[in-house]
């Protein structure tokens, strides 16, 4: 009755000790240390893309069109030749009005071969944003600038 009773208690102690071994370097697999991931980037990162983009040549064309909830900017510009693409509005000043007026910069992103030039209709490029009735609080004046010229319109 000893011997089944002495052999039950060995095993529950044995069994019991499994997940200290299981840290302890006794332990083969922790011989070389635990996996780590480290990395060669900066703490606070690279700084983000930088972007690419150029101002079209031309602002030809700034209407700012009323909505319920704010309102529409749209743009027209002209670029040198046909192909260019990727057109935005960028916001500047985090898209906050300084001394009630709200800028943006018309972008393009130049075409990836060479292109022809064509008609100034071809050449042209359209962008909008919206803007929402809390941006405008305050905002007298919207600005939309190029390379060569901005247009604005007044509230």
């Amino acid at each position: 009755m000893h011997k089944p009773v002495l052999a039950a208690l060995a095993m529950v102690l044995a069994i019991g000790a499994c997940g200290t071994v299981r840290d302890s370097r006794l332990n083969p697999m922790n011989w070389f240390g635990r996996e780590s991931t480290e990395t060669l980037a900066p703490r606070g990162g690279w700084g983000g893309e930088a972007d690419r983009r150029a101002l079209v040549p031309v602002v030809t064309e700034l209407e700012v069109i009323q909505t319920t909830g704010g309102a529409l900017v749209r743009a027209s510009g002209i670029t040198q030749t046909q192909g260019w693409w990727d057109v935005e509005l960028r916001p500047t000043n985090n898209e906050r009005p300084v001394d009630g007026t709200l800028t943006y910069e018309f972008v393009v992103a130049a075409p990836r071969t060479q292109t022809g030039v064509s008609t100034d209709a071809s050449r042209t490029v359209t962008a909008g944003v919206k803007v929402t009735n809390a941006r405008l609080a305050g905002v007298r004046n919207i600005v939309v600038r190029g390379a060569q010229n901005q247009r604005s319109v007044a509230r």
